[in-house]
């Protein structure tokens, strides 16, 4: 049998870019090649962003800036985009047996599909995130929210199969498509294991939080919660890395609250900065409203670094963090809500650390994303041969 022609179509390529669901398709890539596929990744003009030990082809199709300054996506660089996607498919058609497009942004959606329309190419559809409308209204205002609600909601109804980030997105996507029989991907292993990983600290006590700095991962939120939680931990402090558009507020909220000797805003760092620093910390603190999955709470689980999140309806993350296992989770960012969840996080020290690193070797073995892509393969072998 010949080896499957497969693309995969995404705006972003890590680690050119740095979050989830770059790292979510390269790793598909490599996987899909070393199931005995030959890969194109279709995506826009990279800068580089290749290893030497890459193993699929980069098809660049555009160039140009998918975020404003505040890092929405425009809906510019969505058309642009897409249409570029379309151009590309519709030229190749016949070439490709199966294509993974992502749904971020929905638009990608229809123009694999439409040139693709009338061809045998296996299409997979994967969902970052599913959205109800009232999120789509709060992030895009009322009109381009509803057009961006109807985009989603019929793009649910293309494609031969669905992949989602957690069971929380697939519970959404079959609210839209009830018959919907999504793969859910494993993502634990995309973190690699830490075999020096020690449940010791330093005897400085200090949080982390870990990411972009805009309005949906509320970092602002942490920093009144820092000062509830240094009431029970004094010595607590917090080390914050990232940047955005939310910096200048965070630093004011610091100064406003007389926080400076206990916030450090340290930007953006090296990867074993990073590494160090999670290793070295209490507890992974993410505040954030929206998250498609969360690998951040893996990856500071792989150090024995517990992680406290929030719980709400946009919040995929909150389904990784077992209470008193590998973490805890807090009802809301109010100050004493998630306060008291840092301090119950810090208090219950190395046994909790050891409880973390066990999950994480657990969760490694049974939610990896090898498995998700045997899956994937079997429903197009089982398509292809009806």
């Amino acid at each position: 049998m010949s080896r499957p022609r497969v693309a995969i179509a995404y705006d972003c390529l890590f680690p050119r870019t740095t979050g989830g669901g770059e790292r979510v398709y390269r790793r598909l890539a490599e996987l899909l090649i070393l199931n005995g596929s030959d890969v194109d990744y279709v995506t826009r003009t990279q800068q580089a962003v290749e290893s030497p030990t890459a193993v699929f082809t980069v098809v660049p199709v555009w160039a140009g800036d998918i975020s404003d300054s505040a890092g929405t996506r425009t809906p510019t660089a969505a058309v642009a985009f897409a249409f570029a996607l379309f151009r590309h498919f519709h030229s190749h058609r016949g070439h490709y047996d199966l294509v993974v497009v992502s749904a971020l942004p929905v638009l990608n959606i229809f123009a694999v599909a439409l040139a693709l329309v009338g061809t045998k190419t296996f299409v997979v559809v994967d969902w970052l995130e599913v959205w109800p409308w009232p999120k789509w209204r709060e992030y895009a205002g009322s009109l381009p929210g509803a057009i961006a609600f109807l985009l989603q909601t019929v793009g649910i109804r293309l494609g031969d199969l669905h992949t989602v980030n957690s069971e929380f997105t697939g519970a959404r996507l079959r609210r839209y498509r009830r018959r919907a029989q999504p793969v859910a991907l494993g993502l634990v292993d995309l973190v690699g294991d830490e075999p020096d990983a020690t449940t010791e600290r330093p005897a400085d006590p200090y949080l982390v939080f870990v990411g972009r700095h805009i309005a949906d991962k509320r970092v602002i939120d942490l920093i009144p919660a820092l000062r509830e939680a240094r009431s029970q931990v004094p010595a607590l402090r917090a080390v914050i890395v990232g940047t955005g558009p939310e910096t200048p507020r965070v630093a004011a909220r610091v100064r406003e609250l007389g926080l400076d000797s206990a916030v450090e805003l340290l930007g953006r760092v090296s990867d074993n900065e990073l590494r160090g620093l999670v290793q070295g910390a209490r507890v992974l603190v993410n505040p954030s409203a929206r998250e498609g999955f969360g690998l951040v709470i893996a990856e500071a689980a792989a150090f024995g670094t517990p992680s406290v999140v929030v719980a709400g309806p946009d919040n995929a993350a909150a389904e990784l963090v077992v209470d008193g296992v590998n973490g805890y989770v807090a009802l809301s960012v109010a100050p004493a809500e998630l306060g008291g969840a840092i301090v119950r996080a810090v208090e219950a020290g190395e046994p909790l650390r050891r409880s973390t690193l066990d999950w994480f070797r657990r969760e490694r073995v049974s939610h990896g994303l090898s498995a998700s892509v045997d899956q994937i393969l079997a429903r197009y072998r089982s398509a292809r041969a009806r």
